[in-house]
């Protein structure tokens, strides 16, 4: 039976937790990991590759793989469709663009994405609601210099979010959390007192070194997210 990455991962794994590579210990390396499971160096490289992500083993070029002495737990997130999660927790979804400007770049964004002087960029507000009721306030920044279609996309029909996840893949994303509080604009489309604490996200999408998107996400009062490791 032909030995697969799964096999070579469960079986270090298995290992590791028996004790009979201590955290610290080096590994052999994959040439000789694959002797030892008859199976092709790329299979064990996977296997490799999978530990890794999973906080178990570290990586170095030329240095090797070891043990981690203390293994590392990293949360996953995905890009959410914010129409798909509305939708799961059985709730109507409805949306609307609240403002659309074209515009160079303001500095603080291109600061945060690293963007050349002149960028121009489509700023877009939306709302998200449930049933009716407020869920989410939309405050999006896109990098027309990497995605031009951007600029004659009808987002009146549907939301960037959806549009992006749709339209472009990315290699790398930068997120925050944190709390701020309403101001008016925020209290008025979120149905909440001025100066409410408001869970908010802000996320950055990258493909390969080309900054995509930047967009800050307030929640209606009383949101709550939960992650799994």
């Amino acid at each position: 039976m032909r030995t697969t990455f799964k096999d070579v991962k469960s079986d270090i794994l298995a290992k590791i937790m028996l004790g009979e590579w201590a955290p610290g210990a080096l590994l052999p390396n994959e040439v000789d990991l694959a002797e030892t499971y008859g199976c092709a160096r790329a299979t064990v490289n996977r296997a490799m590759r999978e530990l890794a992500d999973d906080g178990i083993v570290e990586r170095r070029r030329k240095a090797g793989t070891r043990v981690r002495s203390a293994p590392i737990r990293q949360a996953r997130f995905d890009i959410p469709v914010v129409r798909d999660e509305i939708e799961r927790g059985n709730a109507e979804y409805r949306y609307a663009l609240v403002s659309r400007t074209v515009e160079r770049a303001p500095d603080w964004l291109r600061a945060q994405l690293s963007l050349e002087p002149d960028t121009r960029a489509i700023h877009l507000t939306c709302m998200h609601y449930a049933d009716g009721a407020p869920y989410q306030y939309e405050d999006r920044w896109i990098n027309l210099d990497v995605l031009p279609a951007a600029e004659n996309a009808d987002f009146t029909a549907i939301g960037p979010n959806e549009w992006l996840v749709a339209t472009i893949p990315f290699s790398n994303a930068e997120i925050s959390f944190s709390a701020s509080l309403a101001d008016d604009r925020l209290a008025e489309y979120l149905g909440c007192p001025a100066g409410q604490p408001l869970f908010t996200i802000e996320r950055s999408t990258w493909w390969e070194t080309r900054a995509i998107t930047f967009v800050r996400l307030y929640f209606r009062p009383g949101h709550r997210m939960t992650t799994k490791y």
